[in-house]
């Protein structure tokens, strides 16, 4: 009998010790999932992936307190708490080690965390601590990066930790430099995007340095945390955002009234119109186009507008942008034409070609970069980088430096891709400012040349002065300001780049009324030569 009771006994202990490993595997095997889901980017939401492990480490059953798994960029770690919880501190040094995990992380827990729970029941409670080591499971910001690109979330039951008065504290060390950087403790904030999953917030943390190797996030709640890095801005004065924000806003306004009022002289104009005007036109139309949506860009980039009408905002400017570039470009190449190439300057379907590069070219960019940007059947939209949407602004536009746009105000829809900000953006116009300024150079070279063959009045020199001013203002020249946002230049850069771009129609419509006027004041010189003549026979 006592031989059956022990026999009983030894297969009650392996049956136990049995579900306790199944347990286990199930747990690891779910973690080896994620790992092929994440390296094969299936139509597995990864939502559902993490909430399914939270769910197998909160059910899973073990003897002992705590539980340890782990694959090559996941590690787990479940805890059997109490009321009578006294607080836990948790270091990578003390655990065993990942393969993918290089520098040191830690977490401290307080005794309050299970406070608020225990106060409505008394049963054991359970802690679960999940570190990712990878950043493929988040949707990450694509105008930074995530320390390390660790993620640590930690979970008390299925209760919702938050308002804690003792903050819990994650260390991230690391081994790099974080000089032109700026850091800042976040957490993932699952359903606050209607296109991703989640987002990173700042909400309820702060962030702290306590030695240069080291980042000290203090939270009230529980979450996935991480740092997000991102490159420094500038180091502008707080003051000077407000009124260099009312330039901005007065500029394109005023520059928008322009813009309508010349197009409109056109239209009013009885005689035909030649090439040079109807490229002027086109300009102004594109400067109208680009100033307008910039001041609507605020009002979609808010929370309460929904993410389509924002993304499509910024296509807009954007295409605004680049079609206001490539005119400037023609403008250039037009003028080259006019004095460079004075015989044989006959082009077939001159205006036809010109109006295919400056809108139909730029057309094709933004539309393929809005195809990139649908994503693709059978996968899920929460993952799909965007490269356009709502995203913080500053100054110079568009030239400001990469910020991640959900964590402060205000926002603006703008290219959200760094890739396409640099090329499409930032090196696309820097190609156009320098070709204009080359062909300025050259316009400049050559009247000096001509007048130089001929004594100038100082009647004419002025006039000669007025053109070059105009000719600089009409090749848009004053973008390549952008390029000097750096050291002592930086503030004076920033009024003269705000004050000269924003009312650049504005200034277009001057050269326009000049010119107008001019063609005018030399028509009528014609005509009296003409009846002086006929008066003289």
């Amino acid at each position: 009998m006592d031989y059956c009771a022990t026999l009983f006994l030894c297969l009650c202990v392996v049956s136990s010790q049995r579900g306790t490993a199944e347990a286990s595997q199930e747990a690891l095997s779910w973690m080896r999932r994620m790992e092929n889901v994440a390296k094969g980017r299936t139509s597995t939401s990864f939502a559902e992936s993490i909430h399914g492990l939270e769910c197998r480490l909160l059910n899973a059953t073990f003897k002992g307190n705590n539980l340890t798994l782990q694959t090559s960029t996941i590690q787990t770690l479940v805890f059997k708490l109490g009321c009578d919880f006294a607080g836990l501190s948790l270091n990578s040094e003390a655990l065993e080690p990942v393969p993918q995990a290089r520098t040191r992380h830690a977490m401290q827990f307080p005794a309050e965390l299970t406070q608020e729970t225990c106060r409505t029941r008394s049963r054991d409670l359970r802690l679960i601590c999940i570190y990712f080591f990878t950043a493929r499971y988040f949707q990450i910001d694509i105008n930074s990066s995530l320390l390390n690109n660790y993620v640590l979330g930690a979970q008390l039951d299925h209760e919702h930790v938050n308002n804690l008065t003792e903050m819990i504290n994650i260390s991230f060390w690391h081994n790099q430099s974080l000089e032109g950087y700026s850091v800042t403790c976040v957490f993932w904030k699952e359903g606050a995007s209607k296109s991703h999953w989640g987002v990173w917030s700042p909400e309820g943390c702060r962030t702290e340095q306590p030695s240069p190797s080291q980042v000290l996030c203090r939270c009230n709640h529980l979450s996935y945390f991480a740092v997000l890095m991102q490159i420094s801005p500038a180091p502008v004065p707080a003051e000077l955002l407000a009124p260099l924000t009312y330039i901005s806003i007065v500029g394109c306004s005023v520059s928008i009234m322009a813009s309508l009022l010349s197009i409109l002289l056109h239209f009013l104009a009885r005689k035909q119109s030649d090439s040079i005007t109807y490229i002027h036109m086109n300009l102004h139309t594109s400067v109208l186009l680009l100033n307008v949506a910039f001041l609507l860009s605020p009002t979609l980039a808010m929370p309460s507008v929904p993410g389509s009408a924002c993304t499509a905002l910024a296509a807009i400017l954007h295409y605004a942008l680049l079609s206001c570039f490539t005119w400037m470009a023609i403008e250039g190449f037009n003028l080259y034409l006019l004095l460079g190439r004075v015989y044989n300057t006959y082009i077939r379907r001159y205006m036809l070609k010109l109006c295919a590069a400056g809108w139909g070219l730029r057309l094709h960019h933004v539309c393929g970069q809005a195809r990139n940007n649908r994503p693709e059947p059978g996968k899920q939209t929460g993952f799909k980088r965007q490269s356009r949407g709502p995203r913080a602004h500053g100054f110079p536009w568009p030239w400001e430096p990469h910020q991640p746009w959900h964590l402060c105000l205000p926002c603006r829809c703008w290219v959200r891709s760094p890739e396409v900000h640099s090329i499409l953006v930032m090196g696309y116009g820097g190609l156009t400012s320098l070709f204009n300024l080359v062909v300025l150079a050259w316009v400049l070279w050559t009247l000096h040349r001509l007048k130089a063959r001929e004594k100038a009045s100082g009647l004419q020199a002025c006039r000669d002065t007025v053109t070059v001013l105009g000719l600089t203002v009409l090749l848009g020249t004053t973008w390549a300001l952008a390029f000097f946002s750096f050291g002592v230049f930086l503030l004076p850069q920033l009024f003269l780049f705000t004050i000269f771009n924003s009312l650049y129609g504005f200034f277009l419509f001057l050269w326009f009324c000049s010119q107008r006027c001019r063609s005018e004041a030399e028509a009528e010189a014609k005509m009296e030569a003409f009846s002086s003549s006929q008066m003289m026979q």
